[in-house]
């Protein structure tokens, strides 16, 4: 059987495949985008502050779920962490 064409469909679609982002977000890379160990990150995920899922010994950690928390400083939405005023007035 001769070998496929170069520049055939399932060439390309691979291609495109490996520029898009996957949709999981490496320790590596968020170590890299915090600037700290990945250590440190392994001990973020234990903790809960990034949030994960753990299955056996992995973490998984989607792209959408870091992207929002990076965004929002870790702030969960709705966990009771409101605007306190800055000045009480007494009448």
């Amino acid at each position: 059987m001769p070998d496929p064409l170069p520049n055939s469909d399932s060439g390309r679609r691979q291609d495109v495949l490996s520029m898009q982002p996957s949709s999981r977000i490496a320790v590596r890379e968020i170590a890299e985008r915090l600037n700290i160990g990945r250590l440190a990150v392994y001990s973020m995920l234990h903790q809960g502050i990034i949030p994960s899922v753990r299955v056996g010994r992995r973490w998984i950690i989607t792209r959408l779920a870091y992207e929002q928390w990076e965004r929002t400083c870790g702030m969960r939405h709705g966990a009771g962490l409101g605007t306190q005023p800055e000045v009480t007035v007494l009448n």
